[in-house]
């Protein structure tokens, strides 16, 4: 009868447990909570917040997005071997590895033994004489398990805040990656247009040391001085001095790119500034749909997610917890002959509610703790958010205003053109002095590499945008 009752205890226990269980293990700890939405109205400066399209450039994959295809194998080659996306992928597989481990808390360990156990005393029942004598055996065959029942969902918001942290990782290695495209894409424009400074330098110099050679001439003919030789001379010795300070820049932009891709120093294959082209408008989007595209913004979103489920597990453990110490099953007996009977069958459970009541304010400090850094994450977002916005306004308006240098620039090329010329001409019809030729000629070399500067800057701004609003994760 007692027996009886025994096993129906067992019973109930183990039901109740069961139950318990399944009604929490049905809250997914995917169901993360929900930030309150964020109000972006403004944040972009001089943003169309009633444009109906939602349209963004962040949505264009790179390849695409980039033409040259020289430029598409470096950032390929990039993907494949920087060290910083190697870095962030190991990161990825620590935090899965952090999430398996919190959602194994939430189902029972569960271990396969067995023993013997061999006595030999010198007595039996206080009756024997023998000295060791009496021997006892006991052998035991089967499986062991322990269980915390998540009655209040401690271990599934624990496992909440690992699934935000793994999905954080996911958004750290786009961060890594969108940043290793723009870099790489602006070093190598870098690359470019000192390529075209290197040779409108050379060129400029072979017409300097032709104008040297006329004042030369026009010196012997008596039509200038010593003072125009040397003048022209000096001119031409500081363009020649500036073309290995250029070529070393050449060097050292060619080995810190080699450094991004992952490979030893060492040359680059790539096209020529004139080659690329500038688009005239970039569509930016709205700033919900632009911002919310940044891996940054992302990451730091989650890192609230896991915050929040850092703090109910807190709050959570204030509560009672059920716990199976120890449940087994199996068989035992002393004769292995006899070992598998259905007699020798055995069956334990031992099953206990904690409820905290001192344990010298760790819980609360525990609690006080999550809801700072609950804080802390929110403000923390609130301040990505705010940054991200800064930053696309910074960029969209340096990118337009970059723009509306290029008419003017023309003309000014144009004007110091003909003013080289006829400076020029004047002087050999002795109606011009040479400094103003010398002037000329210096005013043009320099306007021609701001030209250069003028294209890369663009071109650098549209890639600025586009990681700044999220593009080249895919």
């Amino acid at each position: 009868m007692y027996k009886n009752q025994y096993k129906r205890k067992i019973l109930w226990i183990l039901l109740i447990a069961l139950s318990t269980t399944g009604l929490t293990s049905c809250q997914s700890y995917k169901n993360l909570h929900e930030i309150s939405p964020v109000n972006t109205l403004g944040m972009i400066r001089d943003g169309d917040e009633d444009k109906g399209d939602t349209t963004t450039i962040a949505d264009i994959p790179w390849q695409e997005y980039i033409k040259d295809t020289k430029l598409q194998a470096l950032i390929s080659d990039g993907i494949e071997n920087n060290f910083d996306l190697r870095i962030a992928l190991s990161r990825i597989k620590q935090s899965e590895a952090d999430l398996s481990i919190a959602k194994g808390a939430l189902a029972p360990s569960l271990a396969a033994g067995a023993e013997i156990d061999h006595t030999r005393t010198s007595s039996e029942d206080d009756k024997g004489k023998d000295i060791l004598g009496y021997t006892t055996n006991q052998n035991t065959l089967g499986f062991s398990a322990s269980w915390e029942i998540d009655l209040w969902g401690k271990l599934n918001s624990q496992s909440k805040a690992g699934y935000a942290n793994l999905l954080t990782s996911y958004q750290y290695r786009k961060l890594v990656q969108t940043k290793l495209v723009a870099g790489i894409a602006n070093a190598y424009y870098n690359l470019l247009a000192l390529d075209r400074q290197l040779q409108i330098t050379k060129e400029t110099a072979v017409l300097l040391k032709e104008n040297a050679e006329t004042m030369l001439a026009l010196k012997e003919a008596g039509q200038q001085n010593a003072a125009a030789v040397e003048q022209s001379n000096a001119l031409l010795y500081s363009t020649q001095l500036s073309i290995p300070d250029i070529e070393i820049r050449i060097r050292e932009q060619e080995n810190a790119l080699c450094i991004l891709l992952g490979r030893n120093p060492g040359p680059l294959e790539r096209t020529s500034i004139d080659e690329q082209s500038v688009s005239l408008s970039l569509d930016y989007g709205v700033p919900v749909q632009q911002l919310s595209g940044r891996p940054d913004v992302k990451q730091a979103e989650l890192d609230v997610l896991a915050a929040y489920a850092t703090t109910d597990a807190a709050k959570a453990s204030f509560y009672p917890s059920l716990t199976i110490s120890s449940a087994s099953i199996g068989w035992a007996s002393g004769y292995f002959a006899d070992f598998f009977k259905p007699e020798n069958i055995a069956a334990n459970l031992v099953a206990g509610l904690t409820q905290p009541i001192f344990n010298k304010k760790e819980l609360k400090g525990n609690l006080q703790i999550a809801k700072a850094r609950q804080e802390e994450a929110l403000l923390t977002f609130q301040y990505t958010l705010l940054s991200a916005g800064q930053e696309v306004s910074d960029i969209f308006f340096g990118y337009h205003a970059s723009l509306s240098k290029n008419d003017y620039r023309l003309m000014q090329i144009a004007s110091l053109k003909k003013a080289v010329d006829d400076t020029r001409d004047l002087l050999i019809a002795g109606e011009a002095n040479y400094t103003e030729v010398l002037s000329a000629q210096q005013d043009l070399l320099s306007a021609q590499l701001d030209q250069v500067d003028d294209k890369l800057e663009q071109l650098q701004y549209g890639i600025n945008l586009y990681k700044a609003l999220g593009g080249g994760t895919d």
